[in-house]
């Protein structure tokens, strides 16, 4: 039969990091590329003391739900929310299976094809594919350690009108950026003056290294505001587990209404058993010390990389310590194409993903993206180490 794909699918590319893990699975091949939290650090005994209470409660705990998710887990997050300044009800909050699926759900909602979409450079590869799928025009605005710089935002907006501009202002991916006040206060008052929706995603907000600085999320810098123009999704896939598939959207409730509505001919809900259990993991477990745990744990790991990363002593090799998140971004000397190194690597046993695929347009070919939560010391050493033959094998290769 000869198949009629639809045209969403016309320039839509695989996710680049989904080929990577499928292609290390089962294998002998070290990962940096996915980002991927620490099994050992996972809470299993409170998860399944948690999943216990939830069957314990009888056979209704495994009955449909309503699409906008758990309530009593809702009421819990916004309980979560007050305390970073983000004032929301149960009815301005919808749990969806993983931020992922807020992402697509936004798009969904407000994203007709041809509509414009300013995003950093560079940005998460799935938001790309998600905004591609619909039909969007991405443009990138330029960016630095300190966000995007606010006079190009202007310009883009004046020039291309864009509908959505998506943004993940603390410990980026790929790049472990966390903006500076200026920048997200005026990424917040050009986009109200310009009439623009602002998309922000948090994945990783709460894997900070130096608790005494302080990241005020553009949400509760004043976005919620009735009418406001600030949209915020977050996970628990970074702070608990990624299994559970569970992250909400928040926002205006005539926003939340309408996604909504879309989640309901996507999946009905998603899965309230998991929801269920996650609402009695916050009641019953110390997520934040939890939570304090893996922020030790993983500057540590971040730490040991980076260290590692100066003993390659590569000619023009150049990173920044992040001060959060999960990910190293790694700008290699300008002769080198990532792509073409991840080949030769993989044949060595070690993975990563070439940076090229982060940017919306004007792709650097020569930087990459390094996890550093996943593997322990041992680990980390043994797949530098193949790093670094990879790199010898290259350069004689040149």
């Amino acid at each position: 039969m000869k198949y009629r794909f639809s045209k969403s699918l016309e320039g839509f590319s695989s996710s680049a990091v989904r080929e990577i893990l499928k292609l290390t699975q089962g294998s002998s091949i070290i990962s940096f590329a996915g980002g991927l939290p620490a099994e050992e650090f996972f809470p299993l005994d409170a998860v399944a003391d948690a999943f216990q209470r939830v069957i314990g409660g009888g056979k209704s705990a495994l009955q449909y739900g309503v699409t906008e998710g758990y309530k009593p887990l809702r009421e819990s997050l916004c309980k979560r929310m007050a305390a970073k300044n983000m004032q929301v009800t149960p009815d301005e909050m919808l749990l969806t299976t993983g931020s992922q699926q807020a992402i697509d759900l936004m798009t969904r909602v407000y994203i007709d094809e041809g509509d414009v979409i300013l995003v950093e450079s560079p940005t998460y590869l799935a938001a790309i594919q998600v905004f591609q799928a619909k039909g969007a025009k991405i443009y990138s605005v330029d960016s630095d350690k300190d966000g995007m710089i606010l006079e190009d935002l202007s310009a883009k907006i004046a020039k291309h009108n864009p509908k959505m501009v998506y943004v993940i202002p603390t410990f980026s991916n790929p790049a472990g950026r966390a903006w500076s006040l200026e920048r997200r206060q005026g990424l917040l008052d050009i986009c109200r003056g310009a009439e623009v929706l602002i998309l922000e995603d948090d994945p990783y907000g709460e894997i900070q290294f130096d608790e005494s600085e302080t990241y005020p999320t553009i949400f509760s810098l004043g976005g919620k505001a009735e009418g406001g123009n600030v949209v915020y999704t977050s996970t628990f896939s970074k702070t608990v587990a990624p299994a559970f598939r569970t992250g909400w959207v928040m926002g205006d409730e005539t926003i939340i209404r309408q996604i909504a509505r879309f989640k309901q001919s996507a999946d009905l809900h998603s899965s309230t058993i998991d929801q269920q259990t996650l609402y009695h993991l916050l009641e019953h477990f110390d997520l934040d010390a939890h939570i304090s745990l893996i922020r030790e744990q993983y500057l540590d790991r971040m730490k040991f990389m980076s260290g590692l990363l100066k003993e390659l002593n590569w000619p023009g090799l150049k990173w920044e310590e992040p001060k959060g998140g999960m990910f190293i971004w790694v700008e290699l000397p300008a002769n080198i194409r990532a792509e073409d190194l991840l080949k030769i690597a993989v044949k060595e046993g070690v993975a990563f993903v070439p940076g090229s695929t982060f940017y919306a347009e004007n792709p650097q070919y020569n930087t990459m993206r390094l996890n550093y939560t996943h593997t322990d010391r041992e680990i980390t050493i043994l797949g530098m180490q193949k790093l670094a033959k990879a790199m010898e094998s290259y350069l004689q290769n040149a």
